[in-house]
C-alpha cells in the first residue's frame, strides 16, 4: 500500500500528465473520420470533386487543373442512414465560441455552416464546418463550445446549381486567419454594389490554413506541436510593405509582429508582410519612413518564383510586361487587411 504522500505526488503526476496531452492536442478530428492518419487511407477521407483524384478534395491549387483554390477538407462520411444520406456528428475541433450560423443553404454555396472562433497561443483562429444538414439543438451564436462537444450533423446543402450527390456527402472543413474585424465597412466602401449576406463573416475575410499539413504535424509533433510556429514557418510567396500602423491585424496576431528596434527608434510608418500563397500574412515588421523608402501605399517588394508558379490560383502576384507586380487580387487583399 502507498503512503499519502506518494498516492497524492502519482496524482498530481497523472493529471499533470493529462494536462499536457490536452494542450498538445490544439485540434481534434472534426469526424469520426480517423483514416487522414492511416498510411495509403486519402481515398478514405478525402471526397474528391466528380471524375477527379482524392487530391481535388484537398486544400490549396486543387480545383481546374490548379487554377482555383479550394479553402479547406472535404471529409468522407463513415456513417449513412438507410437512405444514404450522411449523419455523422461533427464536432468542434478546439474551444472556442460560436461565431457565426449560417442557417439559410441559400445563401451561400458552403450551405449550412458554423463557424467557431477559438483563442491559440495569444492569436484568433476560425474553423469553419460547412454543407451541414442540422446544427445540434439549442446551438447558438455567443455559445461556449469545448473541444469535441457535438454542433452539427453532416449533410450536403449547398446553393450550387449541381448540388451535393448523395455519395459525396460529406464536411468541408476549414482552419482560417481573419484579415479584419470591420469587413463590413470595408465591403460597403469599397464593394459598391455587391452583395454582403454574412457581414463581417464573409468568406472574403478569411484566409485558410491547410488543415490536413495541421492535424498531420500535430499528430507527429505531439505536444511540441505549435500552431504558431507553423503559420510562422509557411512558404514565402512575396513580401511587401503596407504604409500604414493601425489596422486591426497587428493586433489580432501581435504574435506575428517582428520587432525592429530602429522603427521603434525613428517611429512606425509602415509594415513589411509576408504573405504565403493565399495570402496568409505570416509575418509583419514595423518599419520607419526612411526604411519604406516609397511614398506608394502599397510596394511589391520580392516574389518567390517557384513558389507562384507551383501555387498560382490566387493570382495574388502577376507579370506584366517581364516584371511582377501585385495582381487585383493582392492589392485588394491589403486593401482589406490595412483598412
Amino acid at each position: 500500500m502507498f503512503s499519502k504522500p506518494v498516492r497524492l505526488l502519482a496524482i498530481t503526476l497523472f493529471f499533470s500528465a493529462c494536462l499536457q496531452i490536452a494542450l498538445a492536442e490544439t485540434f481534434i478530428l472534426p469526424t469520426a473520420n480517423r483514416a487522414i492518419f492511416k498510411s495509403g487511407g486519402e481515398d478514405d477521407y478525402f471526397v474528391p470533386t466528380p471524375g477527379k483524384t482524392w487530391q481535388s478534395g484537398t486544400f490549396g491549387c486543387v480545383r481546374t487543373e490548379g487554377h482555383q483554390m479550394h479553402e479547406g477538407l472535404d471529409i468522407k462520411a463513415v456513417h449513412k442512414d438507410a437512405h444514404g444520406e450522411p449523419t455523422d456528428s461533427i464536432f468542434a475541433a478546439a474551444s472556442g465560441r460560436v461565431g457565426y450560423l449560417n442557417a439559410t443553404p441559400g445563401l451561400s454555396n458552403y450551405g449550412k455552416y458554423i463557424i467557431l472562433q477559438h483563442e491559440i497561443e495569444g492569436i484568433l483562429v476560425f474553423t469553419i464546418y460547412a454543407h451541414l444538414s442540422r446544427f445540434a439543438e439549442g446551438l447558438s451564436v455567443g455559445d461556449a463550445v469545448k473541444q469535441g462537444q457535438v454542433i452539427a450533423t453532416m449533410g450536403r446543402t449547398t446553393n450550387t446549381r449541381q448540388g451535393i450527390s448523395k455519395d459525396r456527402g460529406h464536411l468541408h472543413f476549414e482552419i482560417d486567419l481573419r484579415l479584419n474585424e470591420r469587413y463590413a465597412a470595408w465591403h460597403n466602401a469599397k464593394l459598391t454594389g455587391q452583395r454582403n449576406d454574412h457581414g463581417n463573416w464573409n468568406g472574403k475575410n478569411f484566409v485558410g490554413l491547410d488543415p490536413r499539413l495541421i492535424l498531420l504535424e500535430q499528430q507527429k509533433l505531439g505536444e511540441k506541436f505549435s500552431l504558431l510556429n507553423f503559420i510562422r514557418s509557411r512558404p514565402e510567396l512575396c513580401r511587401v510593405t503596407v504604409k500604414d500602423t493601425k489596422f486591426p491585424f497587428l493586433k489580432a496576431y501581435a504574435p506575428l509582429v517582428k520587432r525592429n528596434a530602429a522603427a521603434e527608434e525613428k517611429g512606425v510608418t509602415g509594415y513589411e508582410i509576408a504573405l504565403d500563397f493565399n495570402g496568409v500574412p505570416f509575418q509583419l515588421i514595423p518599419r520607419s519612413a526612411s526604411e519604406l523608402a516609397s511614398t506608394s501605399r502599397f510596394r511589391l517588394l520580392s516574389v518567390n518564383e517557384k513558389e507562384g508558379q507551383e501555387a498560382p490560383c490566387r493570382k495574388l502576384v502577376v507579370q506584366r510586361k517581364g516584371k511582377w507586380d501585385l495582381g487585383n487580387n493582392g492589392s485588394q487583399l491589403l486593401d482589406l487587411l490595412s483598412y
